[in-house]
């Protein structure tokens, strides 16, 4: 704490009493008259009636000042008394002054060598508080600068078609929440476009089925059925030794063509988006029996299923029901659903010659292998069982 100036003098409070330090104040109002000459004083101690004023007022017409006076450093004012003029047309006359004045405690301007160690001390915290400032604010914002940095690669990414990528959320601020959304985007578009491929797969599947359906109707059905002519024909025209083998051949060209109509009936589409699974169902047992002369049973109940478990059940049942009439050459087929435990059951039963479960690869090639497939995928188990009597394949959709 610095020592007391001792090169101001004391001051003294209005009435001119002792103030209670040496440097007190002095503020006081005196009435003065044209001359100077003190007219009343609030602090006579000061200025006295009679006494003049350290300031003159002469050729003043008021206004503020400063300027050293007796109780020291002072800011003074003048403001004029002024009366009616006998003379009207003189307007007003000043007959004095009303004087105030208050302490100015006006510092001393400092000089270069007291403003030296202040302009120093102040350059040294600057050069300290700045380089500190950069580093904190680097530190600070680094991993802010991270966190958007690998935002904009995630964008960039999903932008460029590929949604894999993931950005790591972390805390509960405002960039973590856009990281969530990000992710979530990049889920939904993800979802959405696997969605428009698989689709797109779908339709492609079943415009080339359409196709090889029309390809073997218009081929290979058209000379089946002429080969069954012509053996027909050569059975009615051929003598006795050659009857039987003719026979054979008008057999073989009918259980062919036979298969040849399951194998389209099975390749056509069936529209299960527009009317629904029971009633595609009904519509394929009805075709079956209308066109194959084969009495085909529906027992459906009405089940809630997944679009997916759906298109899996209308694929199992016409898989079945075509594996049946090819291979089993059955008089009566009985297709069920139903829901029994919490479980989707579907079954497909034929009276044929059945076949060795065991040898089912070799006799039926892919079509249970896919059957089998499309039930695992659906968490569900696919039974199979054949003998003498017929078979039946059982599907469980949990």
């Amino acid at each position: 704490m610095p020592p007391p100036r001792t090169d101001v003098p004391p001051r003294t409070l209005v009435g001119g009493a002792e103030p209670l330090h040496k440097q007190g104040l002095a503020m006081l109002a005196a009435l003065v008259d044209m001359s100077g000459a003190v007219v009343g004083s609030s602090a006579p101690a000061i200025y006295p009636v009679g006494g003049t004023l350290d300031v003159s007022p002469q050729g003043r017409r008021g206004g503020p000042g400063v300027g050293s006076t007796r109780t020291g450093p002072t800011t003074w004012h003048f403001s004029p008394v002024l009366i009616k003029s006998p003379d009207s047309s003189a307007g007003f006359a000043t007959i004095g002054y009303v004087y105030v004045q208050a302490p100015s405690d006006a510092a001393p301007t400092p000089t270069v060598g007291e403003l030296l160690p202040l302009v120093a001390a102040g350059g040294l915290a600057l050069a300290l508080v700045v380089p500190v400032g950069l580093v904190f604010g680097l530190l600070s914002t680094r991993r802010l600068t991270s966190r958007v940095r690998r935002l904009a690669g995630v964008t960039t990414a999903v932008a460029a078609g590929d949604f894999r990528p993931r950005v790591p959320v972390a805390g509960s601020d405002e960039v973590s929440t856009l990281e969530r959304s990000v992710n979530l985007m990049a889920d939904r578009l993800g979802a959405a476009v696997e969605a428009d491929r698989a689709t797109a797969r779908a339709e492609a599947r079943q415009a080339e089925r359409g196709r090889i359906a029309r390809e073997l109707h218009d081929s290979i059905s058209q000379d089946l059925f002429s080969l069954s002519l012509l053996a027909a024909g050569m059975r009615r025209a051929a003598p006795g030794g050659l009857r039987e083998q003719s026979e054979a051949m008008e057999r073989t060209a009918a259980r062919a063509m036979r298969e040849m109509q399951a194998l389209l009936l099975e390749l056509r589409p069936v529209a299960l988006e527009d009317a629904g699974l029971l009633p595609a169902l009904r519509e394929l047992c009805h075709a079956y029996e209308e066109r194959l002369g084969i009495a085909v049973e529906a027992e459906l109940d009405e089940v809630t299923l997944p679009p997916a478990a759906e298109h899996a059940v209308l694929r199992l049942v016409q898989e079945a029901v075509g594996n049946a009439v090819k291979h089993a050459n059955p008089s009566r087929i009985e297709v069920r659903l139903c829901e029994r435990d919490g479980a989707i059951t579907v079954s497909v039963s034929d009276d044929g010659t059945g076949f060795d479960p065991a040898d089912a690869a070799t006799r039926h090639g892919m079509g249970l292998k896919l059957m089998r497939e499309r039930v695992t995928e659906l968490g569900g188990r696919l039974d199979l069982h054949s003998d003498e009597s017929g078979t039946t394949v059982t599907a469980r959709l949990t």
